[in-house]
């Protein structure tokens, strides 16, 4: 059996490397894919490209995320971003606790979510008072700008809060 895989698929029935192009002696176990108890068509969420994503399902757990071969706009392809967007969810470096570091402070410090939200709340507000100009009804006490893991629904939000709380200073890394 030829060691490098397109040798191996090319030849045999497999050719698409679902099924048993995927096995070697050090992994003889089925593909991911195969193993699979259901797929979500997702979108990825690292640009504003819109990429079309399988994202495969085993036990309620994301277990692999690869291009979707239906989707008009990437025919099947990612980014190498794309590509390790699996990373978003299961990811050994996800933190899923509040990191928080005090002022001058070389240690983080765990938050509960309250705390941390009512510390955000605290210095929005601090920031458009001090910031507020009365006679153009605006603040340039902070701004807004968005990443392209965002939606559209999402970024409508966003701009509608930071448009009611004052701020004219809003963009999005999408559309820069």
């Amino acid at each position: 059996m030829a060691k490098w895989p397109v040798l191996r698929q090319l030849p045999g029935p497999d050719r698409r490397g679902l099924g048993a192009a995927t096995r070697t002696a050090k992994n003889p176990r089925a593909a991911r894919t195969v193993t699979a108890d259901r797929v979500v068509k997702s979108v990825c969420p690292y640009c504003a490209v819109g990429c079309g994503q399988n994202v495969y399902v085993s036990n309620e757990r994301v277990v692999h995320i690869e291009g979707d071969p239906d989707s008009p706009v990437s025919r099947g392809r990612l980014c190498p971003k794309g590509s390790a967007s699996m990373q978003l969810t299961t990811g050994g470096a996800r933190e899923y606790r509040v990191k928080y570091r005090r002022r001058f402070s070389t240690e983080f410090e765990d938050l509960d979510l309250d705390t941390a939200m009512d510390m955000i709340a605290d210095r929005v507000i601090a920031a458009r008072r001090n910031g507020w100009q009365p006679e153009h009804r605006r603040t340039l006490g902070f701004a807004s700008l968005g990443g392209a893991t965002l939606d559209n629904e999402e970024n409508y939000l966003i701009k509608k809060l930071f448009t009611a709380l004052g701020a004219i200073q809003i963009e999005n890394q999408a559309r820069i």
